[in-house]
Protein backbone atom coordinates (compact mmCIF):
# COMPACT_ATOMS: atom_id res chain seq x y z
CA UNK A 1 0.00 0.00 0.00
CA UNK A 2 2.45 2.24 0.53
CA UNK A 3 4.60 1.31 -2.42
CA UNK A 4 1.28 2.07 -4.22
CA UNK A 5 1.22 5.50 -2.53
CA UNK A 6 4.87 6.33 -3.07
CA UNK A 7 4.32 5.55 -6.96
CA UNK A 8 1.51 7.73 -7.06
CA UNK A 9 3.01 10.40 -5.54
CA UNK A 10 5.59 10.17 -7.78
CA UNK A 11 3.61 10.63 -11.18
CA UNK A 12 2.29 13.49 -9.50
CA UNK A 13 5.43 15.19 -9.16
CA UNK A 14 6.16 14.10 -12.59
CA UNK A 15 2.82 15.24 -14.06
CA UNK A 16 3.47 18.32 -12.59
CA UNK A 17 6.63 19.02 -13.77
CA UNK A 18 5.89 17.97 -17.36
CA UNK A 19 2.52 19.71 -17.50
CA UNK A 20 3.92 23.47 -17.99
CA UNK A 21 6.00 21.73 -21.00
CA UNK A 22 3.38 20.06 -22.44
CA UNK A 23 0.61 23.14 -22.76
CA UNK A 24 0.79 26.18 -24.58
CA UNK A 25 -1.53 28.84 -24.54
CA UNK A 26 -1.62 30.63 -27.57
CA UNK A 27 -2.90 34.88 -27.65
CA UNK A 28 -5.28 35.90 -30.19
CA UNK A 29 -2.59 38.06 -31.90
CA UNK A 30 0.19 35.53 -31.78
CA UNK A 31 1.08 32.33 -33.72
CA UNK A 32 3.49 29.37 -31.91
CA UNK A 33 5.91 27.71 -34.89
CA UNK A 34 6.62 24.36 -33.73
CA UNK A 35 9.98 22.45 -34.49
CA UNK A 36 10.10 18.75 -33.63
CA UNK A 37 13.33 17.50 -32.88
CA UNK A 38 14.64 20.66 -34.78
CA UNK A 39 12.70 20.50 -38.04
CA UNK A 40 9.74 22.48 -38.27
CA UNK A 41 6.43 20.71 -37.52
CA UNK A 42 3.58 22.88 -37.63
CA UNK A 43 1.92 26.61 -36.48
CA UNK A 44 -0.26 26.60 -33.67
CA UNK A 45 -3.08 28.67 -33.92
CA UNK A 46 -4.63 30.66 -30.76
CA UNK A 47 -5.79 28.85 -27.57
CA UNK A 48 -4.53 25.97 -25.80
CA UNK A 49 -2.21 23.76 -27.90
CA UNK A 50 -0.68 20.66 -26.41
CA UNK A 51 3.26 19.61 -27.25
CA UNK A 52 5.57 16.74 -27.06
CA UNK A 53 7.57 17.84 -23.75
CA UNK A 54 11.32 17.97 -24.21
CA UNK A 55 10.95 17.16 -28.22
CA UNK A 56 8.46 20.07 -29.33
CA UNK A 57 10.08 23.82 -28.70
CA UNK A 58 7.94 26.58 -29.48
CA UNK A 59 9.12 30.29 -30.83
CA UNK A 60 6.29 32.95 -30.17
CA UNK A 61 5.46 35.31 -33.20
CA UNK A 62 3.07 38.51 -32.40
CA UNK A 63 1.19 39.33 -35.04
CA UNK A 64 0.43 42.77 -34.43
CA UNK A 65 1.83 46.08 -36.54
CA UNK A 66 5.15 47.35 -34.93
CA UNK A 67 5.96 50.98 -34.80
CA UNK A 68 9.91 51.73 -35.28
CA UNK A 69 11.84 54.73 -35.31
CA UNK A 70 14.50 55.15 -38.04
CA UNK A 71 17.05 56.95 -36.46
CA UNK A 72 18.11 60.24 -37.50
CA UNK A 73 20.90 59.71 -40.44
CA UNK A 74 22.74 62.64 -42.23
CA UNK A 75 23.05 62.33 -46.18
CA UNK A 76 23.34 64.44 -49.39
CA UNK A 77 20.32 64.90 -51.41
CA UNK A 78 21.10 64.42 -55.31
CA UNK A 79 21.68 68.42 -55.93
CA UNK A 80 24.30 67.84 -52.63
CA UNK A 81 22.35 69.65 -50.19
CA UNK A 82 23.51 67.84 -46.64
CA UNK A 83 20.15 67.35 -44.69
CA UNK A 84 19.04 65.57 -41.55
CA UNK A 85 16.34 62.93 -42.09
CA UNK A 86 14.51 60.40 -39.81
CA UNK A 87 11.40 58.24 -40.16
CA UNK A 88 8.94 55.81 -39.05
CA UNK A 89 8.29 52.12 -40.21
CA UNK A 90 4.88 50.11 -39.47
CA UNK A 91 5.48 46.52 -40.24
CA UNK A 92 3.70 43.25 -39.26
CA UNK A 93 3.95 39.62 -39.40
CA UNK A 94 2.33 38.43 -41.80
CA UNK A 95 3.81 34.42 -42.21
CA UNK A 96 5.34 33.28 -38.80
CA UNK A 97 7.21 30.45 -40.38
CA UNK A 98 8.93 32.51 -42.67
CA UNK A 99 9.72 35.24 -40.02
CA UNK A 100 11.39 32.05 -37.83
CA UNK A 101 12.91 30.16 -40.22
CA UNK A 102 14.07 32.28 -43.16
CA UNK A 103 15.85 35.44 -40.74
CA UNK A 104 17.32 35.18 -37.36
CA UNK A 105 16.24 38.27 -36.49
CA UNK A 106 13.11 39.85 -38.26
CA UNK A 107 13.15 43.27 -36.46
CA UNK A 108 16.70 44.24 -36.32
CA UNK A 109 16.67 43.14 -39.92
CA UNK A 110 13.88 45.40 -40.87
CA UNK A 111 15.42 48.35 -39.15
CA UNK A 112 18.78 47.43 -40.99
CA UNK A 113 16.74 47.69 -44.44
CA UNK A 114 14.99 50.44 -43.37
CA UNK A 115 17.76 52.53 -42.54
CA UNK A 116 20.09 51.75 -45.98
CA UNK A 117 16.57 52.39 -47.83
CA UNK A 118 16.17 55.38 -46.45
CA UNK A 119 19.91 56.93 -47.29
CA UNK A 120 19.58 55.72 -50.65
CA UNK A 121 16.27 56.59 -51.71
CA UNK A 122 16.85 60.63 -50.38
CA UNK A 123 19.74 60.40 -52.09
CA UNK A 124 18.31 60.41 -55.36
CA UNK A 125 15.86 62.95 -55.14
CA UNK A 126 16.29 66.74 -54.68
CA UNK A 127 15.96 68.81 -51.87
CA UNK A 128 12.51 70.75 -53.45
CA UNK A 129 11.21 66.96 -54.49
CA UNK A 130 12.01 66.02 -50.56
CA UNK A 131 10.29 68.89 -48.95
CA UNK A 132 7.08 69.65 -51.24
CA UNK A 133 6.55 65.78 -52.86
CA UNK A 134 7.13 63.93 -49.42
CA UNK A 135 3.82 61.42 -50.29
CA UNK A 136 5.87 60.38 -53.12
CA UNK A 137 8.91 59.91 -51.20
CA UNK A 138 7.13 57.85 -48.51
CA UNK A 139 5.32 55.52 -51.39
CA UNK A 140 8.32 54.44 -52.81
CA UNK A 141 10.29 53.89 -49.15
CA UNK A 142 7.36 51.67 -48.17
CA UNK A 143 7.51 49.86 -51.87
CA UNK A 144 11.13 49.57 -52.09
CA UNK A 145 11.52 48.40 -48.18
CA UNK A 146 8.70 45.76 -48.49
CA UNK A 147 9.93 44.37 -51.49
CA UNK A 148 12.90 43.34 -49.52
CA UNK A 149 10.91 42.10 -46.14
CA UNK A 150 8.70 40.07 -48.37
CA UNK A 151 10.83 37.00 -48.48
CA UNK A 152 10.89 36.52 -44.67
CA UNK A 153 7.02 36.96 -44.29
CA UNK A 154 7.57 40.73 -43.09
CA UNK A 155 4.64 43.04 -44.73
CA UNK A 156 6.08 47.31 -44.33
CA UNK A 157 2.08 48.99 -44.22
CA UNK A 158 3.52 52.52 -44.27
CA UNK A 159 6.54 54.84 -43.77
CA UNK A 160 6.81 57.80 -43.21
CA UNK A 161 9.37 60.52 -43.34
CA UNK A 162 8.87 62.43 -39.73
CA UNK A 163 11.70 65.26 -40.29
CA UNK A 164 14.19 66.92 -42.45
CA UNK A 165 16.31 69.23 -40.71
CA UNK A 166 18.38 71.55 -43.06
CA UNK A 167 21.26 73.46 -42.25
CA UNK A 168 21.22 77.61 -40.63
CA UNK A 169 22.56 78.54 -44.11
CA UNK A 170 19.72 76.50 -46.46
CA UNK A 171 17.33 77.81 -44.11
CA UNK A 172 18.28 81.84 -44.50
CA UNK A 173 18.91 80.96 -48.22
CA UNK A 174 15.50 79.51 -48.45
CA UNK A 175 13.90 82.23 -46.47
CA UNK A 176 15.20 85.17 -48.56
CA UNK A 177 14.17 83.22 -51.76
CA UNK A 178 10.30 83.30 -50.45
CA UNK A 179 10.16 86.50 -49.45
CA UNK A 180 11.92 87.01 -53.08
CA UNK A 181 8.98 85.29 -54.54
CA UNK A 182 6.49 87.00 -52.76
CA UNK A 183 7.76 90.17 -53.64
CA UNK A 184 8.27 89.19 -57.10
CA UNK A 185 4.09 88.00 -57.04
CA UNK A 186 3.19 91.66 -55.34
CA UNK A 187 4.58 93.59 -57.97
CA UNK A 188 3.15 91.81 -61.00
CA UNK A 189 -0.30 92.21 -59.15
CA UNK A 190 0.60 95.80 -58.90
CA UNK A 191 1.04 95.85 -62.42
CA UNK A 192 -1.39 94.03 -63.99
CA UNK A 193 -3.88 95.69 -61.65
CA UNK A 194 -2.10 99.51 -63.12
CA UNK A 195 -2.72 97.74 -66.55
CA UNK A 196 -6.59 97.16 -66.26
CA UNK A 197 -6.95 100.45 -64.33
CA UNK A 198 -5.32 102.30 -67.17
CA UNK A 199 -7.22 100.34 -70.20
CA UNK A 200 -10.59 100.52 -68.24
CA UNK A 201 -9.60 104.92 -68.19
CA UNK A 202 -8.93 104.54 -71.94
CA UNK A 203 -11.89 103.12 -72.52
CA UNK A 204 -14.21 105.86 -70.29
CA UNK A 205 -11.91 108.51 -72.44
CA UNK A 206 -13.30 107.40 -75.55
CA UNK A 207 -16.66 106.94 -74.36
CA UNK A 208 -16.31 110.94 -73.26
CA UNK A 209 -14.46 112.19 -76.37
CA UNK A 210 -17.40 111.09 -78.67
CA UNK A 211 -19.88 112.78 -76.04
CA UNK A 212 -18.47 116.22 -75.11
CA UNK A 213 -21.76 116.34 -72.87
CA UNK A 214 -20.37 113.59 -70.59
CA UNK A 215 -17.86 115.54 -69.03
CA UNK A 216 -20.20 118.31 -67.82
CA UNK A 217 -22.53 115.44 -66.08
CA UNK A 218 -19.76 113.06 -64.82
CA UNK A 219 -18.60 116.94 -63.12
CA UNK A 220 -22.17 117.61 -61.84
CA UNK A 221 -22.12 114.56 -60.17
CA UNK A 222 -19.34 114.73 -58.50
CA UNK A 223 -20.29 118.09 -56.93
CA UNK A 224 -23.04 116.30 -55.57
CA UNK A 225 -21.27 113.33 -54.31
CA UNK A 226 -18.86 116.14 -52.47
CA UNK A 227 -21.33 118.29 -51.11
CA UNK A 228 -23.18 115.51 -49.38
CA UNK A 229 -20.26 113.24 -48.35
CA UNK A 230 -18.30 116.56 -46.57
CA UNK A 231 -19.53 119.50 -44.56
CA UNK A 232 -17.26 121.79 -45.54
CA UNK A 233 -16.68 125.01 -48.42
CA UNK A 234 -15.59 123.65 -51.61
CA UNK A 235 -14.57 125.99 -54.66
CA UNK A 236 -14.35 124.26 -58.20
CA UNK A 237 -13.52 126.01 -61.21
CA UNK A 238 -16.39 126.26 -63.48
CA UNK A 239 -15.92 125.39 -67.10
CA UNK A 240 -16.75 128.36 -69.69
CA UNK A 241 -18.59 125.45 -71.33
CA UNK A 242 -21.58 125.23 -68.93
CA UNK A 243 -22.11 129.45 -69.47
CA UNK A 244 -21.71 129.68 -73.17
CA UNK A 245 -25.55 129.32 -74.25
CA UNK A 246 -26.18 132.00 -71.71
CA UNK A 247 -23.57 134.31 -73.27
CA UNK A 248 -24.85 133.65 -76.81
CA UNK A 249 -28.30 134.44 -75.55
CA UNK A 250 -26.96 137.64 -73.39
CA UNK A 251 -25.18 138.98 -76.86
CA UNK A 252 -28.45 138.08 -79.42
CA UNK A 253 -30.01 140.11 -77.03
CA UNK A 254 -27.76 143.23 -77.57
CA UNK A 255 -27.27 143.35 -81.09
CA UNK A 256 -31.45 143.78 -81.04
Amino acid sequence: MDELIGIIIALFVVFAILLPSAVRIIKEYERGVVLRLGRYNRVMTPGIQFLIPFVDSVYRVDLRVVTMDVPKQEMMTSDNVPVTVDAVVYFRVVNAEDAILKIENYVRATALIAQTTLRSTVGQHVLDDLLSERDKVNEKLQTVIDEQTEPWGVKVTNVEIRDVILPETMKRAMAGQAEAERERRAKIINAEGEFQAAEKLGQAAAIISQNPAAIQLRFLQTLSQIATEHNSTTIFPVPIDLFAPFIKSLQEKAKE
